[in-house]
């Protein structure tokens, strides 16, 4: 029996370590740049959603100004690193320090509730956008920043999206083990006792504002990595980059994918960017078939796509075991 026991808890390391062998040699298998492009693009929006996915499904908490986070964190990389000549290796959990210290400015906002918290945080988002385009002198204005270095580690420099590959899912590794360390701790209890009541959450000694303080803090810190791996992976940064809607394409891959989800937003992120690139052909026709894609989902599956695969996955199990009966 205890054999047994050994083995099943092993199980999970060994999935994750064929997981991780897949997604290193995935650029050795895959040949075509704009696949891998895509491939990459998607790794930048999972760091948004994760993070997002602790303040809004697990915390209940509403932020649209994610796009500002993300500003902040592409332009302190670019600027760090062309105008200072500091080294990526540090450019990038500092751009991740920035944003989040400009949450830490939102504080007293959390206190609010609701479509007035909403207003808050999206007021806030397009502050910063202001603020880049019309410090001409700091960011260059409306004109943006080209020629953006790529990321050097050592003598390695990752010059091509291959390499880039690489970099940016080891980010999104070590960001889905800080969710999950999050969520499974008494602060993720906390955060869904927020959720669920957080008059009930009060009474009973926890402090919601400070758990909300914490959920941004890690959302906004996420962001600003995202922001420095797309500046570097672009090699250009404007701030119409970094307009609102970003925020709300962000919120609707969290919402489609299944909020609340550990890999909700990734399936939403994975399905959303898909169905978004193989619709390029329908040219004007585009944006109506991707909200009515939306649409149909949210109508017919409030948990999202991975609420659909749970419930796909018992009707499974419960089929199998009558099955046995």
């Amino acid at each position: 029996m205890l054999k047994i026991k050994q083995k099943a808890s092993q199980r999970p390391y060994l999935l994750w370590l064929i997981l991780l062998g897949l997604l290193f040699i995935t650029p050795v298998i895959v040949k075509d740049v704009y696949i891998i492009h895509v491939l990459n693009i998607i790794g930048i929006y999972i760091l948004h959603v994760m993070g997002m996915n602790l303040l809004l499904g697990f915390c209940g908490q509403f932020n649209l100004g994610q796009a500002g986070f993300y500003g902040v964190g592409a332009y302190t990389s670019v600027l760090l690193a062309m105008k200072l000549g500091i080294p990526f290796w540090l450019t990038l959990p500092i751009s991740g320090l920035v944003a989040a210290l400009f949450a830490l400015t939102l504080g007293p906002i959390l206190r609010l509730q609701g479509h007035c918290l909403a207003m808050a945080t999206l007021a806030f988002g397009e502050i910063i956008r202001i603020v880049l385009t019309n410090w001409v002198s700091l960011t260059n204005g409306p004109t943006g920043i080209g020629n953006i270095p790529y990321p050097r580690i050592g003598s390695f420099s990752f010059n091509n999206d291959h390499r880039f590959f690489c970099l940016i899912f080891i980010c999104v590794i070590f960001c889905y083990f800080v969710i999950v360390r999050i969520v499974h701790s008494r602060m993720g209890r906390a955060m869904r006792s927020i959720r669920d009541d957080d008059a009930a959450a009060e009474s009973l000694g926890v402090h919601a504002t400070h758990y909300r303080i914490m959920a941004l803090l890690v959302d906004a810190f996420f962001a600003g990595i995202a922001g420095s791996l797309y500046a570097h992976l672009t090699s250009f940064v404007s701030p119409h980059s970094f307009h609102w809607d970003e925020t709300v394409k962000i919120l609707t891959m969290l919402v489609v994918g299944g909020s609340g989800y550990l890999w909700g937003g990734v399936a939403g992120v994975v399905a959303l960017t898909i169905i978004s690139e193989m619709l390029d052909v329908l040219e004007n026709f585009r944006p109506i078939v991707y909200s009515i894609f939306m649409i149909v989902v949210l109508i017919f599956a409030s948990d999202g796509l991975y609420g659909i695969y749970l419930w796909a996955r018992q009707a499974v199990v419960q089929s199998f075991y009558r099955e046995v009966k």
